[in-house]
């Protein structure tokens, strides 16, 4: 496997190396800044003390490499950068994984920036850098650490040292007052919201806030409905996982394996008995190896990674091109294995018996099967991120080993079975090429992802539909055999599982094809990008089904008091499959588009949202995080006023930001959803009758 590839598997590597790590949380590099004037100069020490054992990479690392260490200065008019960051000397060495030259240091590493003064008075030069590292065992994925540093011009030096950002502003409380809604972080504004919090306690309404934070009391007698956690993903990604496990078994890189190891088995226990026993605990050995790669994963990440990697734009970035690759694999461009190194100790170690020995049997057959079994199982994690469950990867690795290991099991336990299995041939090819064609698909999800973060408007409905529509469509004219590939047997003629094939293939296509011009297309909601973003623009609103929705929580709540009008706020995301399907699915049934429409003000606030802050907006969170894009800002507002990074979650307060029902998480019922917002609407009308007779 050449550099490339394995630059374009590095996230995956990643992923992997940290679910084999302990479940801990590894910091090995601390930073401190420091600057020395001299003149009408200064230098900026960036110096960075690195634990024991790992080393951070160097600036100056060529692409298709792993990431190297980047400092970002934001411009100002009182400095200027003068050359570029300047770095001790590195150690250089030859990574036959990357098959290149690399640098990087170990202990500790110093960085230099010169920078020429341009103003009389004290200022900051603030900035971050990004970087990565490694040790012999694992690798942790890129982190950023934000910098400010006092630059004073008559003289002297000032030190900033600090492994985390230092707070520059307040984090915003978006406050309520009568005509009136604040967000930025100024001073002004810090006392505004100083009396009103200090009013709050014999006026709940007066700010915004989860139920018992401010008082908030909910009245009886609306139909209250309690919170609920929709755990339909989980099983969803339980079902998925089958799938998954049994597209894996119709590879030709597990489904010869099924006779071999039963033969086996049976002739080496010496009693069918015993060789059913034997298998059996071979088939939990895999059960056990795949769960255990879920579980690692999960207490490693956690669901709070898991949903940042969900909407992060480098990670889908990274998926779109670790999903080409696996396209390309199954296609037969190349195939991605492991070192045979770890497939031969695992093999050495199945021949000790026993016990040992039948895990590790297991173990070899997980290793061999990689390179059909990898896509899957890679798909699969990535898939379970995007379903923002802590259990996610469990549930899955769960559903696709049961699927994997218990045809061993059965066929052990009913050896006369095995007659009836099909023979090895062209066929087991077909099915990988066929996931060749699905993972290609899934592909365009994750670059939508980022278009839509970014705003690209490079892959709008249309242009998603239409390339699903040809993806597809190839699918099924493979299917019946006018397409080949490398590896693909001659066909002779069509036989009755790969006609019905094409017929459900071709089918789906043509179901594709209204969506061009329109169709909802609830089969695959979730999928394409939103339905009003689109390149042929019939309607006005760039909101679902042409609702009026503000994208600005400030904007809302002035809108919400002129019309008098309950809100409900929105948290969303452009790479948000579940807030997609209740747009779709939910949001779509006439009863509920109609108390949306008349009774509620939207307020969506996309947390994966790229644009920019104006500069004198963005500030630094209660947790640390620099705040300097939209998204940002709507995604710290959730956490810390909520409690919750999920994705949708629907807030219902009235126009003063008090709360009307608990909030709600994916709520695929419609009828459940429609009373939820009915509750809403009573409490609203409560308040306003108890408010007119006072």
């Amino acid at each position: 496997m050449n550099k490339t590839i394995r630059a374009l598997l590095l996230p995956v590597l990643l992923l992997i190396s940290a679910g084999f790590s302990n479940a801990q949380i590894f910091q090995p590099v601390k930073w401190s800044f420091s600057s020395e004037v001299k003149g009408d100069e200064a230098i900026i020490s960036l110096k960075a003390t690195i634990d024991e054992g790992w080393h951070l990479y160097s600036q100056d690392i060529a692409d298709g490499g792993p990431i190297k260490t980047t400092f970002v200065f934001e411009p100002s008019a009182t400095f200027e950068i003068v050359g570029s960051t300047e770095e001790g000397k590195a150690v250089e060495y030859y990574d036959p994984n990357f098959e290149m030259d690399l640098k990087y240091f170990s202990k500790k590493a110093v960085f230099k920036q010169k920078i020429k003064i341009k103003s009389t008075q004290s200022f900051n030069v603030t900035g971050y850098v990004e970087f990565m590292v490694c040790d012999d065992e694992r690798c942790l994925p890129p982190d950023q650490v934000n910098f400010e540093i006092k630059i004073t011009p008559e003289g002297g030096a000032k030190t900033n040292n600090a492994t985390k950002p230092e707070k520059i502003k307040t984090a915003p409380e978006p406050v309520v007052e009568p005509n009136t809604v604040a967000l930025l972080p100024s001073d002004e504004n810090k006392e505004k919201i100083d009396t009103i919090l200090e009013a709050s306690e014999e006026n709940p309404q007066a700010v915004v806030g989860p139920a018992g934070e401010t008082g908030d009391t909910l009245e009886s007698g609306c139909g209250e409905t309690a919170q609920e956690v929709y755990d339909g993903s989980i099983w969803g990604i339980f079902v998925g996982g089958m799938i998954g496990g049994l597209l894996a078994l119709l590879t030709p890189c597990v489904f010869p394996m099924i006779p071999m190891t039963v033969s086996f088995f049976t002739k080496r226990s010496g009693t069918r008995q015993k060789g059913i026993a034997n298998a059996i605990i071979y088939a939990v050995s895999i059960i056990v190896i795949y769960v255990a790669l879920g579980f690692l994963v999960t207490v490693t990440l956690g669901s709070d990674a898991l949903n940042a990697m969900a909407s992060n734009s480098f990670f889908n970035l990274a998926f779109f091109v670790i999903f080409l690759v696996f396209a390309f694999s199954f296609f037969g461009a190349f195939e991605i294995v492991l070192p045979a190194s770890w497939v031969n100790k695992a093999d050495q170690a199945s021949d000790k018996g026993g016990l040992i020995g039948i895990f590790f049997m297991a173990f070899t057959l997980s290793l061999v099967s990689f390179s059909c079994t990898g896509p899957i199982i890679g798909t699969l994690l990535v898939e379970a991120a995007h379903g923002r469950s802590y259990l996610g990867p469990i549930m899955g690795m769960t559903g696709f080993a049961l699927s994997l290991a218990l045809p061993f099991a059965l066929f052990a336990a009913f050896p006369s079975w095995l007659s009836t299995l099909p023979k090895s041939g062209g066929w087991l090819n077909s099915v990988k090429v066929c996931l060749g064609f699905i993972e290609l698909a899934l592909a365009l999800k994750f670059l939508s992802n980022v278009d839509l973060a970014y705003h690209w408007g490079i892959l709008k409905r249309e242009i998603f539909i239409v390339l699903w529509v040809v993806i597809f469509g190839m699918m099924g004219f493979y299917l019946l055999g006018k397409l080949k590939f490398s590896h693909d047997s001659d066909i002779k003629h069509i036989g009755v599982p790969r006609l019905i094939f094409s017929i459900l293939t071709f089918a789906f296509t043509l179901y594709l094809i209204p969506g061009i011009w329109g169709a909802p297309l609830k089969l695959i909601s979730g999928f394409p990008p939103p339905e009003f973003y689109k390149e042929w623009i019939t309607e006005s609103s760039d909101c679902p089904h042409n609702l009026t929705c503000f994208k600005d929580f400030e904007e809302g709540m002035t809108y919400a008091k002129q019309q008098d009008k309950p809100v409900m706020i929105d948290f969303t995301g452009w790479s948000c499959v579940n807030c997609r399907k209740m747009e779709d699915n939910v949001w779509s049934d006439p009863a509920i588009l109609k108390k949306l429409s008349e009774d509620y003000v939207i307020i969506s606030l996309y947390v994966d949202d790229k644009k920019p802050l104006p500069e004198q907006q963005q500030y630094v969170s209660e947790s640390g995080k620099k705040i300097r894009t939209t998204g940002n800002k709507w995604s710290d507002l959730q956490t810390t006023r909520y409690q919750t990074n999920s994705q949708p979650y629907y807030v219902l307060v009235d126009n003063n930001g008090k709360l009307l029902a608990n909030p709600r998480g994916y709520t695929p019922d419609v009828d459940t959803y429609g009373d939820y917002l009915d509750e809403g609407i009573c409490r609203y009308k409560k308040r306003k009758k108890a408010m007119a007779v006072n």
